[in-house]
Formats: C-alpha cells, sequence, structure tokens
C-alpha cells in the first residue's frame, strides 16, 4: 500500500512490485466532524506550521520567510505548532527554535483542530512526504495550504486550486505565496473551500477505510 501515486508508480516501474499488488490508500483518513471550516478569525493573518521541529520539515526555510515577510512590512502572525524530535539528527533543538523570533513556537499542540480553527493559511515548506496528514487536516479545516512541490505534498494540495506549491528550500519564493495570500481575503476563501471539498473527497475517513477494506476483501478473496 502506498500513500501517493508517485511513490507507488516508481515502485512498480523499477519491477520491485507487479502492478497488480500495488495499491494507493491516501494516509489514515481525516476526521471531517473534528476539522471543520470557521469563519475566519478577525485581526491579523495568522499562518501556521505544524509538523516535528525537524530541518527537513522545512522549518528553517518557514522562520527566514517569516522574517522576509516582516522586512517587507507584510502584516502576518507566523506560529511553529509541534514538538522536537531529539532522536532524530535532523531535529531543532529548543533554543533555536526560541530565538526565531519571526516566527513563534508554540511547542507541542493537543488540540491541532482547536489551532487550525484560530488560524488563516497552513503552511508546510518539506523536503518529502509521504502524504502529510497536516495538509489534509488543514484543508478539512477550510485553509488554504502552501507548500513545496515534492513527493508527498503534491498528492495533497492541488497547485492553484486549494493551495499553492513552491519549490523546495526556497524560502523566498515560500514568502512570496505567503504574502500573495495574506494580501487576498477571497483567494483564502476560494482557495479554503476547494481544499474542504478536497478533503471530503479524497481524504475523509470514511473514503480512506472504505478502501482499505477493498484491499482486504480481495485478500480474504486470495485475490491479493
Amino acid at each position: 500500500m502506498f500513500e501517493n501515486r508517485e511513490d507507488l508508480t516508481a515502485m512498480t516501474a523499477s519491477g520491485a512490485l507487479g502492478s497488480d499488488r500495488a495499491y494507493l490508500i491516501r494516509g489514515a483518513g481525516v476526521d471531517l466532524a473534528a476539522y471543520r471550516p470557521h469563519a475566519p478569525p478577525a485581526g491579523t493573518v495568522r499562518i501556521v506550521l505544524g509538523a516535528r521541529m525537524l530541518a527537513d520539515k522545512g522549518v528553517r526555510e518557514f522562520i527566514e520567510a517569516a522574517r522576509l515577510l516582516r522586512l517587507r512590512g507584510v502584516v502576518a502572525e507566523c506560529v511553529l505548532a509541534g514538538g522536537p524530535d531529539p532522536q532524530n539528527p535532523a531535529s531543532l533543538d529548543e533554543s533555536e527554535l526560541r530565538r526565531a523570533t519571526a516566527a513563534t513556537w508554540l511547542g507541542p499542540i493537543a488540540d491541532m483542530a482547536g489551532l487550525l480553527a484560530t488560524c488563516h493559511v497552513a503552511c508546510l515548506p518539506s523536503y518529502r512526504e509521504g502524504l502529510p496528514k497536516f495538509l489534509l487536516e488543514a484543508m478539512a479545516s477550510g485553509l488554504p495550504c502552501v507548500a513545496t512541490d515534492v513527493v508527498g505534498c503534491r498528492e495533497a494540495v492541488a497547485d492553484g486550486q486549494s493551495g499553492v506549491l513552491v519549490p523546495p528550500r526556497d524560502p523566498v519564493a515560500l514568502a512570496d505565496a505567503l504574502e500573495r495570500l495574506v494580501a487576498d481575503p477571497a483567494l483564502r476563501a476560494r482557495m479554503g473551500a476547494a481544499g474542504r471539498a478536497r478533503a471530503e473527497t479524497l481524504f475523509a475517513d470514511e473514503v480512506v477505510c472504505a478502501a482499505t477494506l477493498a484491499v482486504y476483501e480481495r485478500a480474504i478473496r486470495h485475490d491479493v
């Protein structure tokens, strides 16, 4: 089972796995009742990155993009939600996160649905993903997403529809995309609505569970 079509295609094209034994199951699903659209909060546009605080999640690029927005005079609040992973060599340490004055580090968040309801834009400038659940939860919450044009993120976000994809490791392009969304409430609303519809169609718990059960049913019939 693969979480995105690009990994599935690469594996079957290599000959390591027959196409009749490869299945696309888009993640573990998202709870559409828990993650649901809210009226945009009044006041300053809030941009959130939710992930483990790893370099390859694009955390440093996000911090630099936040700094660039501030230098440009763009009024926005950039926040980081998630904890470091000390066992991972790519983890940022707490001192670096606390020094990042352009982006506020919130630490680990127990209620991600509640946090997303306070935000206007979701961002994940990752270097690569399987299928990033944070983006699925953000789309289900009606938020437009800015992500990188890499495997996994492309599976989640429809560029120009539910969000904007930018090159990885490029804080300037990231800042440009975020500035565009900060300046355009109508675009945020349109992309947020498209993201919610995409989550309902492709990533809902019910959709993913049905696809998973279909594979098990084939296995029971000895077709797998």
